[in-house]
């Protein structure tokens, strides 16, 4: 009987795993076709390759989808009702910063970086779902506050589009500070002070 072809010598969900810890690195378009198919189970050939993911850009995209149904979820607690939102938006906060710091992984978050290395127009599409991840944490956070302010925990007169964008943008910094090594320890400080902003448009303070 004819052989029907080798089969695959790769854990695919593995394979996506290790071509997202690449692209995470280094970014869509630094990240070349010979060092995926190295990465890769150890190893894999152009036809075995093609005959599994299609092209960089279909893998590119199944790597972006697993970063999104997994590390991105840290930031799943700004939707959580039963929390205060305060806890909300520090838990956040304290835990996208310990994931973008800890071992295992790459430093930062594919969220944030990987917008900045795929600035061709050409690979806009390709960015796409990342930047509809940042525009969902925004709101979280937008929404975190406008709660507060609705149970009267904060100042009805409190900016929260504003407030939102001050703890959104802090953690668009630590994808930068946690490549360039700053420690957990020094950016959950900083979180303490920035949680401050909070405690100062408490009701009745003004």
């Amino acid at each position: 009987m004819a052989q029907m072809g080798r089969p695959r010598t790769f854990d695919r969900q593995q394979a996506v795993e290790q071509a997202m810890h690449l692209f995470w690195e280094q970014g869509y378009e630094v990240t070349s076709l010979s060092q995926l198919k190295a990465g890769i189970g150890g190893g894999i050939s152009s036809p075995s390759f093609y005959a599994a993911f299609g092209s960089k850009e279909a893998l590119y995209a199944e790597a972006v989808q697993c970063y999104l149904d997994t590390y991105a979820r840290v930031t799943d607690c700004l939707w959580d009702d039963d929390l205060a939102p305060r806890a909300a938006v520090e838990l956040a906060l304290r835990r996208s910063t310990k994931m973008q710091c800890e071992p295992g992984h790459p430093k930062g978050c594919m969220v944030t970086l990987g917008t900045m290395s795929a600035p061709s127009p050409a690979h806009a599409h390709l960015t796409q779902p990342l930047a509809a991840s940042r525009a969902r944490t925004l709101q979280g956070f937008v929404r975190c506050v406008e709660r507060g302010v609705t149970a009267g925990e904060l100042d009805e007169r409190t900016n929260a589009r504003a407030m939102g964008i001050a703890f959104n943008s802090f953690l668009l910094g630590v994808a930068v500070s946690a490549r360039d090594g700053v420690k957990l320890a020094v950016l959950n400080a900083a979180i303490a002070t920035l949680m401050s902003l909070w405690d100062a448009a408490r009701a009745g303070k003004t």
